[in-house]
């Protein structure tokens, strides 16, 4: 059985932990781990967890909001982390006391019971990845933090039957935010952040490949409000606005099953 649990997500931090039963064990995969230790703590404990049940830690890219606390929680629970050479670079390279693994572009990992497979995507980080994770009978994707989905995006998240997916923000929205130019170029441009239209085509294009339920996460506090998502995401999927789930900055999401 495969299911995973946001434990926030947004510009405040993100981090999604991802659990695989077997016959004899539980795997839990963190991905990301872009909060203070404390708070992680203390999510994971509302997650019925501790952090010493995390079997590896995946990081997407270097940026604060998803870097966070991996660093001192790998080292303290002697966790092994992945994340891209890319990354590692960006962070300057830090010592992992041996626990670091490097993750590529399309090359599957073996994570107890899941097997994930990275995938680049056109952020503005040095080598930014998202995943898909599968337990050999359902299959999850994550994808957020990206400006757009190009091709290689598409054919990795297809046959997910579950996506968690960024609708970062609205375009009017943002567009007539207190943002400084520059910023709104930033988030809006094609190595930024998802608009709720895009993501949109993104769930719609997926459906044919076997797309059934869609998380809406890494929202803007400031130019995207939950109702606007889920519209859009439901009206891509054919479904009810109730069928959307949406993970927020404090509580992210309940437990789901894929």
């Amino acid at each position: 059985m495969l299911r995973f649990k946001s434990l926030g997500s947004g510009s405040s931090g993100n981090a999604t932990v991802i659990q695989a039963r077997s016959e004899s064990a539980l795997t839990h995969l963190l991905v990301d781990c872009g909060l203070g230790i404390r708070q992680l703590e203390k999510r994971l404990g509302q997650a019925g967890m501790l952090p010493e049940q995390v079997d590896a830690i995946f990081v997407t890219h270097e940026h604060s909001d998803h870097i966070g606390c991996a660093r001192r929680l790998a080292l303290r629970e002697r966790i092994p982390i992945w994340m891209s050479h890319g990354t590692y670079m960006a962070l300057g390279e830090p010592d992992f006391e041996g626990l670091l693994r490097i993750a590529c572009d399309g090359e599957a990992i073996e994570v107890g019971a899941l097997q994930v497979r990275p995938f680049t995507v056109p952020h503005d980080a040095r080598e930014p990845l998202q995943l898909t994770c599968t337990d050999g009978a359902a299959r999850l994707g994550v994808l957020t933090d990206l400006g757009h989905a190009t091709s290689h995006v598409l054919e990795h998240v297809a046959g997910c039957a579950t996506l968690m997916l960024e609708c970062n923000h609205d375009a009017q929205m943002l567009a007539t935010s207190t943002y400084p130019a520059f910023l709104k170029r930033r988030v809006g441009g094609a190595y930024g952040h998802l608009a709720n239209t895009a993501a949109a085509q993104i769930a719609q294009a997926m459906v044919a490949s076997g797309l059934k339920q869609v998380v809406a996460a890494h929202l803007s506090e400031q130019n995207n409000r939950p109702e606007l998502a889920r519209q859009a995401l439901a009206c891509a999927l054919g479904c009810v606005q109730a069928d959307i789930h949406v993970a927020d900055a404090v509580t992210g999401s309940g437990w789901l099953s894929c």
